[in-house]
């Protein structure tokens, strides 16, 4: 059974993303965890940038990697998840809640339109194993 949470929309890139009003949560899914392993370091964009769909906004250093934080939704970030600075293995324990990374005031929420369900996120992972 899956453990992919069915209220937010993914990526093919392994970002979450969770809409509440017109601001964007983004985060990295458990698979995409589960690649890199235990996570040192994250650098996210600064409150006001402005970012756009499907563009880098940040990266995610590992033991094994370094891995880009990509944008599901153009806009303006809100907020960045600070505990991550201290605990960046947050993102390792609690994907889908501490370990979020960004918040992203979308200028088109609708561009969430074209991500996939939790259904769909875990058939691509079945199919690529």
């Amino acid at each position: 059974m899956s453990s992919t949470p069915n209220d937010r929309k993914y990526t093919k890139t392994h970002e979450w993303c969770l809409l509440k009003g017109n601001v964007v949560t983004i985060g990295i899914t458990q698979f995409a965890t589960d690649q890199l392993a235990d996570i040192t370091f994250v650098d996210l964009p600064s409150i006001g940038a402005q970012v756009k769909a499907g563009q880098a906004c940040g990266e995610i250093e590992s033991v094994k990697a370094t891995s880009e934080l990509y944008s599901a939704v153009s806009g303006e970030v809100t907020e960045v998840n600070q505990a991550l600075s201290d605990a960046p293995e947050l993102v390792n324990n609690d994907p889908y809640g501490q370990g979020w990374m960004v918040r992203i005031r979308a200028s088109n929420p609708a561009e969430l339109d074209a991500l996939m369900d939790a259904s769909a996120y875990d058939q691509m992972l079945a199919a690529a194993s």
